[in-house]
């Protein structure tokens, strides 16, 4: 495998399983198996591994506990990809860059894992669920980043109004997401039947999450507009590609958002919505990237 394949391969592992952690979570939590290993970081009292016979029920144990197991993948990874991002960054000019965010995702990892046991302890209270989640947000960036430097993928040349509204696109992201959030602890799928709750009316914390959607759509086309109607030149076609880009993803995301809303919140569409979550942030900090023609130095298109 040449060095650019291995590159690609572990890079592009590091974010998929950054993203697909929050998948596993969010299955602990919709099959109600968020106590399923009760203790932390212990599974049980006295076994780190599931037991037999547990009170918690053997699916619930297994769904929670594999939870738990990726992890440890994940913390391989980020193993991997830090020695290769200090080996490979040896003779480039943003090395301490590519050095941080490779040491923030060792790190972030054990961040996460702190709050998880502070999630099982709390028998899961709506804060620190919410944190746990939203803790990923930064660590996806990263992921992306991290990838996007050591591929040496090209940025776009954009004009100042582009630039300004791809800012406000990626902070209404963030509002989005962290509204998603509440939107989720004021609802159902608490991860356990006893699990404490927002209290805030989830029909009206949902509608207000939808206008912002509605409001960060309306936003996406605009920068879509100036896009077009500023004069376009071949340096800017990635950055329109990851603005289209998530106007999909957006959609897809708000079309599955209604639809679970409007059938009561079924778990499956649930979980795609949770998913779908991930994947609008990891478009919206893709622009982010692509606006920026500085942060790289060869050029490439793609995510």
């Amino acid at each position: 495998m040449s060095v650019v394949k291995l590159q690609r391969a572990l890079f592009t592992a590091l974010l998929a399983l950054q993203i697909g952690i929050i998948v596993t979570g969010g299955a602990v939590r919709l099959t109600g198996s968020g106590l399923g290993c009760p203790t932390w970081p212990e599974c049980t009292p006295g076994s780190y591994t599931p037991v037999p016979h547990q009170p918690q029920g053997t699916v619930h144990v297994w769904i929670e506990f594999s939870n738990r197991l990726l992890t440890f993948a994940l913390v391989i990874v980020s193993l991997a990809a830090l020695i290769g991002a200090v080996k490979w960054s040896k003779n480039r000019s943003d090395k301490k860059i590519i050095r941080l965010l490779a040491v923030g995702q060792f790190s972030g990892i054990f961040a996460q894992g702190i709050l998880g046991g502070i999630t099982v302890l709390t028998k899961l209270n709506p804060i620190p669920v919410a944190g746990h989640f939203l803790l990923s947000l930064p660590l996806i960036a990263g992921a992306l980043s991290l990838r996007q430097r050591i591929l040496q993928r090209a940025g776009s040349a954009t004009n100042p109004t582009s630039g300004a509204l791809a800012k406000v696109l990626v902070a209404l992201t963030a509002v989005v997401v962290i509204l998603g959030t509440v939107v989720t602890g004021s609802g159902p799928h608490a991860g356990d039947i006893q699990a404490k709750r927002f209290g805030f009316d989830p029909r009206t914390v949902a509608w207000l999450h939808a206008d912002i959607v509605i409001a960060l759509l309306c936003l996406t086309a605009a920068l879509l507009l100036v896009n077009k109607v500023s004069q376009a030149t071949v340096v800017n076609v990635s950055f329109n590609k990851a603005v289209r880009l998530f106007l999909l993803v957006s959609l897809a995301q708000g079309a599955i958002g209604y639809i679970q809303y409007f059938t009561g919140l079924p778990e499956l569409l649930v979980g795609f919505h949770l998913l779908g979550s991930a994947l609008v942030w990891t478009a919206a900090w893709n622009i982010k990237i692509k606006g920026n023609l500085r942060y790289f130095t060869k050029e490439s298109a793609g995510i």
